[in-house]
């Protein structure tokens, strides 16, 4: 297999991965029966709520309305459900306005009524409603600090909780007394439903002193008014125990083990051999990117502990924490570490791509490695070295042609990583 050939091989294994966990393959059969009498409301936030949508529309047999909020660019046509479009990773008024409208939406239903709640990876940033005395400013400012100093999504998630007045249970409590079925396509480790998109109907395990524990954690500064609402029972979420979500449901419709089964697959057909390591792997991109580095050279010098040929699958959600001014996201940084601990050997290709088609904020999905992506580098005059330490992943991919465009694939189960072993 040459070197386009591999590549080839590779993307196909990102396509699988993404069609695997589409809205439109797994959503339908978990729709529930509309009711009776009542209303059908469809609620819902992430980067693929508004295609999951979508698929409500086109599978449903009632009237619905409702309202979705969505990152920009990841739109999709809905006639009776309206798309909101608002921003991502860090939320804007956009966002805020969407949470408003949604949770006065929610008021006032009945027991005939139904409601159905689309949610996917994004959607904290996407349903961004400051608790009472909390401004927007003050969220987006603790968002950012927290997105820089290399905290996992579930730390992230729980603080969101505990500033805001619409996630961890909360939304779920005013739709109450309808019936409320939750679908989510994960893009958590572990895929603990009540961190996707920070549970905004499902009940909170976390507590207000953990959230303020991980702030300190990561010295984060507070002003007064936030130190004083974490600091007030009044303020806790919703738990587990609460009687009010007895009888909601939640389905769990897509998962990043879906994904990854999926590609395993792929690759069986193709006479390769798959190994999925993990689906849920947290930790600095960079680090986990040597560490892959490290399992690779072992499959290729001594067929341990996989014999060759064989491609390594895994996924997770990683972390960069921001020390450099480059440009880049997790994806590339992982693979531009493992680029530099594979130290050129001829028989190692690798992908790494975020299933969301976005990695952090910018164009690209993620990047394509080759074995003589650090040489091409070198005859630009790029030091790696340097770039990883400048968090410039992305500027040294896009100079070697090797950034891979999927555009918003609607959907997200966070990372996807293939190393092929030849």
């Amino acid at each position: 297999m040459n070197e386009q050939a591999a590549q080839q091989f590779l993307l196909g294994l990102y396509a699988s991965a993404i069609q695997a966990v589409s809205a439109k393959k797994c959503l339908p059969a978990y729709l529930p029966t509309p009711p009776e009498q009542g209303r059908t409301l469809v609620i819902g936030a992430g980067k693929g709520a508004a295609a999951m949508a979508k698929v409500v529309e086109e599978h449903w047999s009632t009237p619905l309305s409702g309202l979705v909020v969505t990152r920009y660019g990841h739109g999709a046509e809905c006639s009776q459900i309206e798309v909101v479009e608002a921003a991502h990773p860090v939320p804007d008024e956009a966002g805020r306005r969407a949470a408003a409208r949604m949770l006065d939406m929610v008021q006032g239903l009945t027991e005939q009524d139904l409601v159905i709640c689309l949610i996917s990876g994004g959607g904290s940033a996407l349903l961004s409603l400051p608790a009472d005395g909390i401004t927007l400013e003050q969220k987006q400012a603790i968002n950012k600090a927290l997105l820089k100093s290399g905290a996992t999504i579930s730390e992230i998630n729980c603080v969101r909780k505990h500033l805001s007045a619409i996630k961890g249970g909360q939304l779920g409590l005013a739709c109450a007394p309808a019936r409320l079925v939750t679908l989510l396509i994960s893009d958590v480790p572990g895929d603990d439903p009540g961190t996707i998109a920070s549970g905004p109907t499902l009940p909170d395990a976390t507590t207000l002193e953990q959230a303020l524990a991980i702030l300190r954690k990561y010295q984060i500064g507070l002003p007064s008014n936030i130190e004083q609402h974490l600091a007030s029972s009044a303020h806790e979420t919703p738990k587990p125990d609460d009687p009010r979500f007895l009888k909601n449901e939640y389905h769990l419709i897509a998962t990043p083990e879906d994904a990854l089964e999926a590609a395993a697959q792929t690759a069986r057909t193709a006479g390769i051999t798959p190994y999925i390591l993990s689906d849920s792997i947290e930790g600095e991109a960079r680090d986990i990117g040597s560490m892959h580095a490290a399992i690779a050279l072992q499959v290729a010098k001594r067929n341990q502990p996989f014999l060759r040929p064989c491609v390594i699958l895994s996924g997770g959600e990683t972390t960069v924490t921001m020390k450099g001014q480059g440009r880049g996201g997790r994806n590339a940084e992982f693979l531009l570490s493992l680029a530099m601990a594979l130290n050129a050997h001829p028989d190692i290709y690798a992908l790494a791509c975020d299933t969301d088609g976005i990695d952090g904020t910018e164009d690209n999905a993620g990047a394509l490695y080759a074995p003589d992506s650090i040489a091409r580098a070198e005859a630009k005059q790029l030091h790696a070295r340097r770039m990883l330490e400048n968090n410039d992943a992305y500027g040294f991919f896009h100079a070697l042609g090797n950034l891979v465009i999927s555009g918003p694939t609607r959907t997200n189960v966070n990372d996807f990583r293939a190393i092929l072993i030849l």
